[in-house]
């Protein structure tokens, strides 16, 4: 497959997310396609060797499998590990703002994003909804993504004139400045509906559930303005809208550039990247009619939600979803409880999350003698306080199986004069006992609300992955440590 190609899949992938609930049902999409068979945690599973399935909690977190048709419990999964999230704006629960005549949206930042990049740029939201249904005098709620196309918002930057300090630095204050715009408030009173005006909380009598059941009581929540854009997006009325989950996005599309169209310019890239490239190697290393056939484990990609803020949470890395994963999939071949423990360590992690590369205006933020570059492939991040679970055996693996199909690999370690990042590495390496490799493509402009990284390796990463699930039983077969 052209490099070209894989790039060209992974932007009409960006493109289809700009949230992770998107990002998980575009992944839910492209697996049901390939044959893949949705569960549900809720119910009982019935899974057969040689086949293929996938379950979702949140609709913010998938984790797919395949498993092979040699496969016994006991035997050991491989897994790549990403995640869906990124640094953005969240809509406040209340994000009614009104001052100077102007409606704004109140935001609050989630993640360590570079939020002097989100000023200028052409906004709009996404993100779920609940709605409220009525059908044959009962009631129902649904659960429906929501995205509204053109651009609708902007933060405008504070002219010059006005702020002559700025060229000593531009400081930005996420309280009082990363307030985006919607509208002015007369053109949005002279274009409000009346039903909005009297819809409720105008001391009107009612039914005593409508103002429970709204999103918008009296319009004292968001603006109805707002709401109306969203309920026209979702196909519903404004106050058939119970709740939501939104964040500001940019509009512009990703896409690939540079002049020698070597670049993905795009937003997310951190970590949609590395989801798309581990989702599109499972579907492609289990699609051929006999894929499965001398598998003795489990292939598996599970995209976490939550990465950006410490993964503490019900579909986080840091809740039980992977060791429930691995549990009920041992527990369904067998009511042996103890072969959990000899899977565990029969398996083996590719947490795979975008790495930096060397920025030529920075150079000397990077350690001498690691410094990955554009187009040099996969990143194996190493660090000795165990911000990354990279070690001597887990990188080696990774790095043979490169090797054996001449796929090009870099290393990474933090200068000691800087801190370092984490990933879910750890986080899984430590609370399920699971050997764990930490890498990443290069990328530049991490966090960004408009990031970049190379064709190439867009390529070198699928590729590495799709290997990996091919070639790992047999590698593994062939280490001895704990002799």
């Amino acid at each position: 497959m052209e490099n070209s190609a894989v790039a060209a899949d992974l932007v009409d992938f960006l493109n289809a997310s700009p949230t992770a609930f998107h990002a998980v049902d575009e992944a839910k999409k492209r697996l049901k396609s390939a044959g893949y068979v949705q569960i549900f945690e809720r119910e009982d599973w019935d899974l057969k060797a040689g086949n293929k399935y996938f379950f979702t909690r949140n609709y913010s977190t998938i984790v797919a499998f395949a498993i092979g048709k040699k496969y016994v419990a006991g035997n050991g999964f491989h897994i790549v590990g990403a995640h869906t999230d990124s640094p953005c704006l969240k809509l406040k629960p209340v994000s009614k703002v009104t001052n100077c005549g102007f409606l704004e949206v109140g935001v609050q930042t989630y993640g360590g994003g570079l939020w002097h990049t989100w000023f200028d740029r052409d906004l709009t939201v996404a993100g779920r909804m609940i709605i409220r249904k009525k059908k044959d005098g009962s009631e129902s709620y649904l659960h429906k993504l929501v995205r509204i196309e053109e651009p609708i918002m902007r933060i405008p930057t504070l002219a010059i004139h006005l702020d002559r300090d700025v060229k000593d630095g531009f400081e930005v204050n996420t309280q009082n400045h990363l307030l985006p715009v919607l509208a002015t408030s007369i053109k949005a009173e002279l274009n409000k509906p009346a039903s909005i005006d009297n819809s409720i909380g105008n001391g009107a009598p009612n039914d005593g559930i409508m103002s429970s059941k709204r999103v918008n009581p009296g319009g004292e929540q968001h603006h109805s303005l707002l709401l109306q854009l969203l309920a026209a997006q979702a196909g519903c009325e404004p106050g058939d809208i119970c709740d939501f989950e939104l964040q500001a996005c940019d509009t512009q599309p990703s896409i690939i550039a540079g002049a020698m169209k070597e670049f993905v310019f795009s937003g997310r890239l951190d970590n949609l990247c590395m989801s798309f490239c581990s989702l599109k190697a499972l579907i492609d290393a289990t699609s051929a009619e006999k894929s499965l056939e001398d598998e003795v484990g489990v292939r598996m990609v599970a995209l976490f939600d939550h990465e950006e803020v410490g993964s503490k949470s019900a579909q986080g890395a840091g809740s039980p979803v992977m060791f429930d994963a691995l549990s009920r999939i041992t527990n369904t071949f067998s009511p042996d409880s103890k072969l959990i423990q000899k899977a565990i360590q029969r398996s083996f992690l590719v947490s795979a999350d975008m790495a930096h590369a060397l920025h030529p205006n920075y150079s000397d933020k990077h350690e001498e003698n690691h410094q990955p570059k554009f187009h040099g492939g996969l990143v194996i991040k190493h660090n000795a306080n165990q911000r990354y679970a990279t070690n001597a055996v887990t990188s080696f693996v990774f790095r043979e199986i490169a090797a054996k199909h001449n796929i090009p690999i870099q290393d990474f370690v933090v200068r000691n004069d800087m801190p370092c990042g984490s990933t879910i590495g750890p986080i899984l390496a430590s609370g399920v006992g699971i050997r764990t490799v930490d890498v990443g493509a290069p990328q530049w402009s991490m966090h960004s609300i408009r990031e970049m990284c190379a064709v190439d390796d867009v390529k070198h990463s699928y590729e590495n992955f799709k290997a990996f699930f091919q070639e790992f039983s047999q590698l593994d077969g062939k280490i001895a440590v704990d002799i």
